[in-house]
């Protein structure tokens, strides 16, 4: 996991300005996989540090124990007003150990507009030695005006290849692992939950194209806590069928028998839209739209979608 998180470009971009002494007061690292989101700041803390690993420094930081390096919120909370207000207080004092002391802010992504604006003064003007890593896992849920004072690191997904690169170290000689990395969209998170389920996600999104009573299926899903797993696996199953369909089945990564039936089932333009809808069903279910009733609306949407498409096919 960590040599993963350390071949990214706020890890490397961090630890070159350090090495140079070129480290910005307010950076912002854009990161999508959520759950990976707080071990890569504490990577990038390490190299803000000059941490190797190994040493004392390091462990300290890895355990978010040293003392010029404060991590906000705990892990799995919230960054309130309150702990706002005592991250404020606190990053007027002066270093212990160092010249520098970073404040980690975690989640950022979950933090509302009125403690964004809280933080500014703070972000654009720190105190001298003072400095600020933030860690989101959305632009869109960061404020113009906090973007403008930081310096954002923007951090594309992982490519397949690394993605299967780092299952193999992590979970070697377990099956599903070229399937899980494809299906992933260069989440490691998510490819890990793809593994970790046995296919289960590739079998329900089967269903979800296959099933006419799809609604008891559909509340099934919006229960479950894995939502981009899922969809993930959709997305990965509606492509392989598009192989089948353009008889390129080599290509495919979901190679059986159930894939190959259910791609007659669907024309070609019907699975190039559906994509399209699994798409735009991520974008409402990012903005908190409910993921049950999304998938319900997408399962109509899709049926929909190929019904014209045979009955525009006939004629």
């Amino acid at each position: 996991m960590q040599r993963l998180l350390r071949e990214t470009t706020a890890y490397r971009r961090i630890a070159a300005d350090a090495a140079e002494g070129n480290l910005s007061h307010t950076t912002l690292v854009l990161f999508p996989d959520e759950k990976l989101l707080r071990p890569l700041l504490t990577e990038c803390a390490k190299a803000f540090f000059g941490a190797e690993e190994g040493s004392r420094l390091a462990g300290l930081i890895a355990e978010e124990s040293f003392s010029d390096c404060v991590f906000y919120p705990a892990t799995g909370e919230k960054l309130t007003a309150d702990l706002a207000a005592r991250l404020l207080d606190e990053s007027v004092l002066r270093p212990v150990e160092g010249s520098k002391k970073l404040f980690v802010l975690d989640a950022f992504h979950t933090v509302t507009p009125l403690v964004q604006n809280k933080l500014l003064k703070a972000l654009e003007e720190p105190c001298e030695g003072v400095y600020f890593l933030i860690g989101a896992a959305a632009e869109h849920t960061v404020l113009p005006t906090v973007l403008s004072r930081a310096k954002k690191l923007a951090e594309p997904p992982f490519s397949e290849e690394q993605i299967a690169r780092a299952l193999e170290r992590a979970h070697a000689g377990e099956s599903g692992i070229a399937q899980a990395a494809a299906a992933s969209g260069g989440i490691f998170s998510v490819a890990e939950s793809l593994l970790a389920g046995g296919g289960e996600e590739f079998r329900l999104a089967e269903r979800f194209l296959s099933e006419a009573d799809f609604v008891p299926l559909c509340r099934e899903l919006g229960e479950r806590k894995e939502k981009r797993a899922f969809l993930s696996a959709l997305k990965l199953l509606l492509r392989d069928m598009m192989f089948y369909a353009a008889g390129q089945a080599r290509y495919a990564a979901l190679k059986t028998d159930s894939v190959s039936r259910l791609a007659k089932s669907y024309p070609a333009g019907a699975l190039v839209r559906a994509i399209e809808l699994v798409g735009e069903a991520e974008k409402q279910i990012q903005f908190n739209a409910n993921f049950g009733m999304a998938l319900l609306t997408l399962a109509t949407e899709i049926r929909d979608t190929r019904s014209r498409f045979a009955k525009l096919y006939a004629e």
